[in-house]
């Protein structure tokens, strides 16, 4: 029983039907909930800095395939999502709502070459130069919301600002894992959160890396809190 069940979590059919079920219900959530945003003219503000690092945290990033405006070409986006199998849900999500993935850890400790993390970074500064926006979780795995700096070597790496933001609905399920994924439910307020951009200078040196790993740390950690507090729910801090 246990590997029947297992070769269907495996199986390709499964994943995809698993993939496209989310995505629609992402596409739900999304049409159902009216949206503000932190500032009103977010979108103006980020438009001419394109193509742009998006940065979130993660277990808040299952509406963040929505924060493209429209249909515009600027916005057309990849996602760094993990080679394990569990990514494959995300991914066939990811692509179904017309984002592109890179395959691969962003984690730049001892598994980074081993969980396709240099293949990964090269495809994202690859993507950047050629005019496309790349999104990709800040944390440390396994360590909710404490940034890590492989986010600022590839802001560094490839010259384009990193975008900070948070996005929250005043309707979820919050489970409690390590990183207290918030599941978005439909029919409710919506807030989309985006503070500043942080520069990554060329000849950034460990000390400057260090600072504004820090900065995009406490940035995320604003914007989420700003986000939950329009809509008046807790935010994962607090859970």
């Amino acid at each position: 029983m246990k590997k029947l069940l297992r070769n269907t979590l495996r199986s390709s059919w499964f994943q995809r039907a698993v993939g496209v079920l989310a995505a629609e219900y992402l596409r739900l959530v999304w049409r159902t909930s009216t949206f503000t945003f932190d500032p009103p003219e977010v979108y103006e503000r980020v438009e001419p800095q394109l193509p742009a690092i998006f940065a979130f945290w993660h277990g808040q990033h299952f509406l963040t395939p929505f924060i493209k405006n429209q249909d515009k070409a600027s916005y057309q986006a990849k996602v760094l999502i993990s080679r394990h199998r569990d990514g494959e849900f995300n991914a066939i999500a990811a692509e179904r709502l017309g984002i592109g993935t890179i395959r691969g850890s962003g984690d730049h400790g001892g598994a980074f070459h081993r969980k396709g993390g240099v293949g990964a970074f090269k495809e994202m500064v690859r993507a950047l130069q050629a005019g496309c926006n790349v999104a990709l979780t800040a944390d440390v795995p396994k360590r909710s919301r404490v940034a890590g700096l492989g986010i600022i070597m590839l802001a560094r790496e490839s010259g384009r600002p990193i975008m900070p933001f948070a996005m929250a609905t005043s309707r979820f399920v919050r489970l409690k894992n390590w990183d207290r994924t918030t599941i978005n439910l439909p029919f409710g307020r919506g807030a989309l959160v985006g503070i500043k951009e942080i520069h990554v200078p060329a000849d950034a040196d460990a000390a400057m890396m260090e600072t504004l790993r820090q900065e995009l740390e406490d940035t995320l950690n604003e914007a989420t809190r700003r986000a939950y507090a329009q809509l008046g729910c807790p935010g994962p801090e607090d859970a």
